[in-house]
């Protein structure tokens, strides 16, 4: 298998290159051009996979399952992008790319002093809620190996395929079972949607993978003090601070609620670790400026009615739903959640399905529709009997779902931002399927025994 993976690398890599014939990319009015190479892109792509395989070598125990299944998650990573760039289809999945590519350009020059593309770099960082760690990620790329959007897509493949390994040991850390983590990193590796919104130039891959990322080094720090992770944990915050504000405060008061429960009794040594890491965490991450920022963000957008205009707007769209409602008000946003709550967990439903780009989601929400059982049954045992170790995840995910049910009016963007819950919601998934199968395994030894 592992001879058949790198055989399967180098075929891709070289048609990749092949296939993929140079273009000229730009500014026309402005007169900057670069030519794309995909052999650039074919190169950062391997990169930085030997770089995530040197991690993944260190776990000893599960070395060659993890390095097959980050393997292969990134080959379909790969064919998909490619797939999508050759195709010309970003507007078609995710027309953010265009942007994040054309402002990603931007800041690039404005780094190297042009004037023109500082003002435009200023006007969207100026203008948007978030989003600005994505066009900075795009501008370090370009301005080391040129304009290139493969290349972009390329590295959150690479990006996507890792968060696969996150989940493995994140799921490993709170049940200790093998068997979850595998089945869990298995459905984040493959699942068509996760697959397609890292295959793109988009943010959703880099958000989701600093999403576990911050939730594993929380697992860390909870069981033990760990500079390394608290660095780590830092990092992870302020990334996804960069990348969508809201979702950043969630995350906060997820992990200061995890801490507050702690993995362990109570003693005084587990609380002067704790305190230290809550300590250390809020002051890095008051020197970055969050606080500044913050301040800044909550004054523009944290009311309800910035959240109801927002909502209005998706829900004039082509897949919105809900023009009616009005989140405007306490009552509002409250009643509904319901509704918000059902589209969120299983939207596009059958009769939605009436174009191509609605129809090709069906198989997988029909794979999601008959897991959710599973969900349920994974979160009341997690409930029930890990409730100290999963609570950052219970939290979050509890969270982050009742406020994409109020203010998503869209099927298409719920969909898409459905990514960042599925990640943990498919290790509920997990543990509920290993249950049954426990329980299946019981019933058939009490039956061999006789019994």
């Amino acid at each position: 298998m592992k001879v058949i993976l790198v055989i399967t690398y180098l075929l891709v890599s070289v048609t990749i290159v092949v296939a993929v014939p140079p273009i000229v990319q730009g500014f026309p009015d402005y007169g900057n051009f670069s030519v794309f190479d995909a052999g650039q892109a074919v190169l950062l792509w391997l990169v930085l996979a030997l770089v995530i395989g040197y991690f993944i070598y260190q776990n000893k125990e599960e070395r060659s399952f993890l390095l097959q299944l980050f393997g292969w998650a990134l080959v379909c990573r790969i064919v998909v992008s490619t797939a999508i760039f050759i195709f010309n289809a970003q507007e078609f999945f995710g027309g953010d790319a265009l942007t994040y590519d054309f402002y990603g350009y931007a800041q690039m020059k404005a780094w190297q002093g042009d004037s023109y593309f500082q003002t435009l770099s200023n006007h969207f960082a100026e203008g948007q809620a978030s989003a600005w760690g994505m066009v900075k990620m795009v501008a370090v790329v370009y301005s080391v190996i040129g304009r290139n959007t493969l290349a972009i897509q390329f590295l959150n493949s690479v990006i996507g395929a890792a968060t696969a390994i996150l989940v493995f040991a994140c799921a490993k850390q709170v049940y200790q079972n093998t068997r979850v983590a595998k089945i869990a990193a298995v459905f984040v590796a493959f699942f068509p949607s996760l697959v397609l919104w890292s295959a793109q130039g988009l943010k959703d891959a880099p958000i989701v993978f600093v999403l576990v990322l911050a939730i594993l080094a929380s697992l860390r720090l909870n069981e033990k003090f760990s500079l390394k992770y608290a660095v780590i944990l830092i990092v992870a915050l302020f990334s996804i601070l960069s990348l969508r504000f809201y979702v950043f405060y969630m995350m906060a008061v997820a992990i200061g609620g995890s801490f507050l429960l702690g993995m362990q009794k109570i003693t005084p040594t587990n609380f002067v670790r704790q305190f230290v890491v809550l300590v250390l965490v809020g002051v890095s991450l008051t020197y970055l400026g969050v606080t500044r920022y913050a301040n800044a963000q909550f004054a523009r957008f944290g009311n309800l009615e910035a959240m109801q205009r927002s909502r209005l707007d998706l829900s004039r769209a082509g897949s919105g739903f809900g023009q009616e409602v009005d989140v405007s008000t306490t009552q509002g946003a409250i009643s509904t959640i319901p509704i918000g709550l059902i589209y969120l967990l299983f939207a596009p439903f059958p009769w939605q399905l009436v174009s191509l780009r609605q129809s090709i989601t069906l198989p997988e929400m029909v794979v999601w529709w008959l897991s959710f059982p599973l969900l349920v049954l994974g979160i009341w045992y997690s409930i029930k009997y890990k409730l100290r170790q999963i609570a950052p995840i219970v939290i979050f995910t509890s969270m982050l779902s009742l406020a994409y049910s109020v203010f998503q009016g869209n099927v298409g963007t719920a969909y898409r931002q459905r990514a960042q819950l599925l990640v943990f919601y498919f290790v509920f998934v997990a543990v509920g399927l290993v249950l049954l199968k426990e329980k299946k395994e019981e019933r058939d030894r009490l039956r061999q025994a006789g019994l």
